[in-house]
Order: structure tokens, then C-alpha cells, then sequence
């Protein structure tokens, strides 16, 4: 049905999460009729961002250089340490623009079913930069999932000796309906409460 050099770009976009085989055929579409150097900047995008990006050796998110920015600026509070699963989470709470600390990634969660153990994870970077004593927070910002329970008590109780240890409120979104809500996210929101400041 399709060329071989075109039914090969379809199966190779089709690997990419959440690009099932109409959306690679519309990209593929897309990129032939787009001029040849838009589609040599893109090749050589991935090309680039595939060996030039790592990771912080500091709190290990997705870095061109050997500390990335966040550690890097000076601005932002060391006393304070978000732990998230992975950079997605970094960034999604980077745009809020309310934390002014630092961050930690664990690469994951611990999960035994998947074979995923804590030896796998970022976890006795964390504990170092804990125990130093100059971090006086940590905040445990990973979702509320068996895995991420797991890992947020794991990572809790190890860390829990040498700082305090507090984690984000979940519950119902902005706009959202108690009624359509389950019962966890409810017992969540209820557990996360606070006090209304008038």
C-alpha cells in the first residue's frame, strides 16, 4: 500500500507513545510535503537532542550540561527539595511557578511487578543530599498511584531521619465535580485540607 521508505517513517513514528498508526500516517504526510531543510532541522533535532541531553549529576533531570539550570541558579531556595518520578513532573510543576527549591528525580517508581526495585532508582543521591543537614524540607510530589504509595513511603522513610518530610495534597481539580469524583480522589482531598486564611 505505501512505498517502503514511507511505510518505514509510519512504523517508526508509530513507536513514539500515544501515535497510533493514523496520526503516524498524517505525520508522515506532513513531513514529506514540508520542505527538505525543515525536515533535515527536524532529523537533525533528534539526532542532537539524543546525544547531547543527559542527565544533572546533582538531582538527574534531563540536562545539556553536567548540573542543569534549576541547580545551577543560585536563586533558588537549597533548602527545599521536591522528589519527583521523572522530568515530566519537573517541568509540569516548574510551570506553576510557585517552587522556588530544587528538585530530585528517581527515574521511576518502584515496582516489583515491572522488576523495578529501589536499587534501580536515584534514591541514595537523594539520601546524600538530605543528610548533609542543609535541607530542612522535603516535599514528596509523586503521584498517588500502588507504585508511587511505595516509593513516597520508601523514599520517606529513609530520608525521614535528617529533614522534614511532607508531600503535595491531592484531590478535586478546579471545576470539578464532588459527584463525579471516586473515592479516593474524595479521601485525598479530604486528608489534604487546610485551614482557610479570611
Amino acid at each position: 500500500m505505501y512505498t517502503r521508505p514511507l511505510a518505514n517513517l509510519i512504523e517508526q513514528l508509530q513507536r513514539l507513545p500515544g501515535v497510533g498508526p493514523k496520526t503516524a500516517q498524517r505525520l508522515a504526510m506532513h513531513i514529506l510535503k514540508r520542505p527538505e531543510e525543515d525536515v533535515e532541522a527536524l532529523a537533525k533535532a533528534l539526532i542532537d537532542a539524543k546525544q547531547q541531553v543527559g542527565y544533572c549529576s546533582t538531582c538527574h533531570h534531563l540536562s545539556a550540561d553536567v548540573i542543569c539550570e534549576i541547580c545551577a541558579n543560585p536563586s533558588r531556595d537549597d533548602a527545599a527539595i521536591c522528589v519527583v518520578s521523572d522530568s515530566r513532573d519537573l517541568i509540569a510543576l516548574e510551570k506553576t511557578r510557585e517552587y522556588r527549591g530544587k528538585y530530585h528525580v528517581l527515574g521511576g517508581l518502584i515496582s516489583p511487578m515491572d522488576g523495578i526495585g529501589p536499587d534501580q532508582l536515584n534514591i541514595q543521591g537523594l539520601v546524600r543530599r538530605v543528610s548533609s543537614g542543609k535541607v530542612l524540607e522535603v516535599i514528596m510530589a509523586i503521584s498517588p498511584s500502588v507504585e508511587g504509595e511505595t516509593t513516597t513511603l520508601y523514599v520517606g522513610s529513609l530520608i525521614k531521619p535528617f529533614t522534614k518530610v511532607t508531600r503535595i495534597a491531592f484531590g478535586i481539580p478546579m471545576g470539578g465535580d464532588l459527584e463525579y469524583a471516586d473515592e479516593v480522589t474524595l479521601a485525598k482531598a479530604l486528608e489534604g485540607r487546610r485551614e482557610l486564611d479570611f
